[in-house]
């Protein structure tokens, strides 16, 4: 299977099954797109001289790029064979080890987001706050589940996690601890809407979290639309001076400004330019929001071109950025190309039900944070461990190939068959597929792509000059 494009100038032509990826000349792209279609080098080599008589194109260059592309083929960088389907179903016979919690330690929040899939914080229950004993017994329940990993992560969730600060910091004192005993090594993360900052959670974020996630929408009125308190008034005046202190003495590193566009925003790339350009962050990400398909602000599919536009915008502008000594990142367009997800991970995913969980304030177990407080989707509890290994085991077979809709997508080893989360929430089954964000995904990709066929190029071209 091969997918071809043509963006910002480049012919693009990736070969999914062995990764490889070619940039080739409009001759070499069309006989390519003439053999997947079928035809036979001596049609290829017909219709590409008719094709392409008007630019001067002789037999002896068709003949020459058809010979490339044999030659390609030969060498498995071309029309590769697919060789990982049978692997796929062998995942349900691995050991399950945990190597990642997110550990909601506060069922509430200082926010009223109108747009929050965890409504508001209290993940459509009750409010309330992780005590010290749950939040330690769900740590000794990492270390217990995570076999011989050494790296365990952990991330400070909610709600608003700041509201529950003094057990965050308790609980980050318990783990260094124990690291030593235990052969561990714990890395923190903390997401947080900014409100709660001071300077005790910046020296303290500082000096424990491995990355902090920070929450920001963009410009003012985007992100004052949605990210509200609870007397109505918007957020933005409050938290970005904290925010810009925070990456400040955090030397600008280990951090994401984290924005969500919805319909009301689809022009997102004004927003990650304010952010970048107004207020200097430079490690970005902007999701596409996560709602009902009935909420006025869920995205619709006659939103897509202008999304589609805005990502090619972005990553134009990314290189031009890069080419001037001041570059940004953007969340969804890093890819190691050569050392990236092995073909594991590009099988089985985020590993949310298996190696991943969210725990409640009160302990209980799911798949991830955004499965919390559905009575179908609790795996168990810390103190009994996963009692649903139906669940369990369910998640480990929700790969890209237990989707059919999956099996002939270019972006399938890329997105591991996408979020089990969002396919439920829009099809009613972890292993159906979210449509609309699936097209988002692989326009993601195609740009992300690019960028790196166009770094690669330049590069190139500055060692020939």
């Amino acid at each position: 299977m091969i997918h071809q494009y043509i963006l910002n100038g480049y012919h693009i032509i990736l070969d999914v099954n062995s990764g490889s990826i070619h940039v080739t000349d409009p001759l070499a792209y069309e006989a390519i797109r003439l053999i997947d279609a079928g035809k036979t080098p001596e049609e290829a080599g017909r219709e590409l001289l008719a094709g392409f008589a008007d630019r001067g194109v002789t037999e002896q260059e068709v003949q020459e790029s058809l010979a490339d592309v044999e030659e390609l083929r030969r060498s498995g960088k071309l029309f590769s064979e697919e060789t990982f389907a049978d692997k796929a179903f062998d995942l349900k016979k691995r050991n399950t080890v945990i190597k990642a919690l997110c550990l909601l330690v506060a069922h509430t929040c200082n926010l009223n987001c109108s747009y929050c899939f965890a409504a508001q914080g209290n993940f459509h229950g009750q409010h309330g706050l992780m005590s010290f004993e749950t939040g330690k017994r769900a740590l000794d329940f990492l270390v217990e589940h995570s076999g011989l990993r050494r790296n365990l992560e952990v991330d400070f969730f909610g709600g608003e996690p700041l509201m529950n600060f003094q057990v965050c910091k308790d609980l980050v004192a318990y783990a260094r601890s124990i690291e030593k005993e235990k052969k561990k090594n714990f890395r923190f993360t903390l997401t947080t809407n900014g409100v709660g900052i001071t300077d005790e959670v910046i020296e303290w974020a500082n000096r424990e979290c491995h990355n902090v996630v920070l929450s920001l929408d963009g410009r003012k009125e985007v992100n004052d639309r949605f990210r509200k308190d609870y007397a109505g008034n918007g957020s933005y005046d409050r938290i970005v001076p904290k925010f810009q202190e925070f990456v400040r003495r955090r030397g600008g590193q280990g951090y994401y400004m984290r924005g969500t566009f919805t319909h009301f925003n689809t022009d997102f790339t004004e927003d990650i330019f304010h952010m970048a350009d107004d207020l200097g962050f430079a490690e970005l990400s902007m999701e596409p929001v996560v709602a009902d398909p009935d909420s006025p602000s869920a995205l619709t599919r006659e939103d897509l071109p202008v999304i589609f536009e805005q990502y090619e915008i972005l990553a134009r502008d990314m290189l031009r950025r890069e080419r001037e000594g001041k570059p940004i990142t953007f969340y969804h367009y890093m890819l190691d190309l050569e050392h990236g997800p092995c073909i594991y991970k590009r099988i089985s995913g985020c590993g949310s039900g298996t190696e991943y969980l969210a725990v409640t304030a009160s302990g209980d177990l799911y798949p991830c944070h955004q499965f919390v407080n559905d009575p179908e989707y609790r795996m168990g509890d810390i103190w009994e461990g996963v009692t649903r290994t139906d669940l369990r085991d369910s998640f480990k077979l929700c790969n890209v190939y237990s989707r059919p809709e999956c099996a002939d997508c270019w972006a399938k080893l890329y997105c591991a068959g996408g979020c089990a989360a969002n396919a439920y929430h829009a099809t009613g089954d972890i292993h159906g597929t979210y449509e609309t964000g699936c097209e988002i995904f692989k326009k993601r990709i195609e740009c992300a792509l690019m960028i790196k066929v166009a770094q690669a190029m330049e590069g190139r071209q500055e060692k020939e000059s």
